[in-house]
C-alpha cells in the first residue's frame, strides 16, 4: 500500500517544493522596499527591449509545443490501443502531428526573423543613443524611445539651436561588396535596394513632435528631422533631410534648426519631454497597484 502512493507522494512533493521556495522569497521581501522614490528615464531602444523580450516568450513556447508534439502523439495512440480502441490509425495521428509541428515551425521561423529584425535595431539604436548622450558635456538634453501616439521616436535632441528628432534605422550589411548609400534628395540608393519610407517616417514624427511640443509649452516650437544609418557611408547628391552616420554627432547638431532657444525654453521643452519618457519602474521590490495609487496621490478615501 505504501509503494503505490509513493507516486502520489513524489507528485505533490514536486508541487511543494516550488511553493515554499516562492514563499521563502516573498518572506525575505517583507517590508523592503526600494530606495528610489522616481521612475526611471527611458534607454535607448526601451520598446525594441521589451519587443524582443515578448517575441523570445513566443519562441519558446512555439518550439516547445513542437518538440512535445511528437510524443504528446505517441502517447495518445499507445493509450487509445490499452484501452481498446485497436481502429485508431497510426496515419491518422501522424499526419494531426505533422500538420501541428508544421504550423508551430512556420511561426517560428517567422518569429526568429523578427526577433532577429529587432536586435539589429536594438543594436543600432544603443550605438547612436551611445553616441548622441556625448551632446550633453556640450549642454544639450538627451531622451531616448520618447513614446507618442502609437509610435515612438527613437532620440529627441534639445539644444540652443533648435529640437531635434532622430530616427534610427539599422541596416545589415553584405559581406562582399559596396558599404555606400547614396542620397538623391527623396531617398537612399543602397546596393541591393532603394528606399524613400524612413524619410516620410521621419518627417511624419518631427512634424507630431512639433505639434505636441507647441501645444505643450504654449509657444511655437519647430523640430527637425534627422536620420541615421549607423555604420553606413552617405554620399549626398544633391541636399536635403540632415542624414548622417551616427558618428560625430558635435558637428551635425552644430547646424541651425531654423531658430535659437533661450535657455529657459530649453528647460520647458525638456520638462514636457522628460515627464513622457520617465515611466520605467524599477525592476527590483516592484510595487503593488495599491502602492502606486498612494505615490500618485490616487488612493481611495
Amino acid at each position: 500500500m505504501i509503494y503505490q502512493l509513493l507516486p502520489l507522494a513524489i507528485f505533490f512533493g514536486s508541487l511543494i517544493v516550488p511553493f515554499c521556495i516562492a514563499y521563502w522569497i516573498r518572506y525575505q521581501r517583507r517590508g523592503r522596499r526600494s530606495p528610489l522614490t522616481v521612475q526611471l528615464l527611458r534607454s535607448p531602444g526601451e520598446t525594441l527591449a521589451q519587443l524582443i523580450d515578448k517575441h523570445s516568450e513566443d519562441i519558446d513556447l512555439y518550439f516547445t509545443f513542437s518538440t512535445i508534439t511528437p510524443l504528446l502523439c505517441f502517447t495518445m495512440y499507445l493509450s487509445m490501443r490499452y484501452f481498446g480502441k485497436e481502429n485508431v490509425s497510426w496515419i491518422t495521428l501522424s499526419l494531426v502531428g505533422l500538420g501541428f509541428m508544421v504550423f508551430f515551425n512556420m511561426k517560428l521561423v517567422t518569429l526568429l526573423k523578427k526577433r532577429n529584425n529587432l536586435i539589429l535595431g536594438l543594436d543600432c539604436e544603443r550605438a547612436v543613443g551611445q553616441e548622441l548622450n556625448q551632446l550633453m558635456l556640450d549642454g544639450f538634453r538627451v531622451y531616448h524611445d520618447f513614446p507618442a501616439e502609437n509610435f515612438n521616436i527613437d532620440h529627441i535632441v534639445i539644444g540652443p539651436n533648435g529640437v531635434f528628432a532622430v530616427e534610427t534605422k539599422g541596416r545589415a550589411k553584405q559581406i562582399k561588396g559596396d558599404v555606400n548609400i547614396i542620397y538623391d534628395g527623396e531617398g537612399l540608393q543602397f546596393p541591393t535596394h532603394y528606399e524613400r519610407a524612413p524619410f516620410e517616417q521621419a518627417k511624419r514624427q518631427a512634424n507630431w513632435l512639433a505639434k505636441w511640443l507647441t501645444s505643450a509649452v504654449g509657444a511655437q516650437v519647430a523640430v527637425r528631422p534627422v536620420l541615421v544609418f549607423p555604420g553606413w557611408y552617405i554620399e549626398r547628391k544633391k541636399p536635403g533631410m540632415l542624414i548622417y552616420n551616427g558618428k560625430n554627432p558635435q558637428a551635425v547638431y552644430k547646424i541651425q534648426s531654423g531658430e535659437i532657444l533661450s535657455p529657459e525654453m530649453v528647460q520647458r521643452i525638456s520638462h514636457q519631454v522628460e515627464q513622457k519618457c520617465r515611466d520605467v519602474e524599477a525592476q527590483a521590490y516592484q510595487k503593488t497597484k495599491s502602492e502606486r495609487l498612494i505615490d500618485t496621490g490616487q488612493e481611495s478615501k
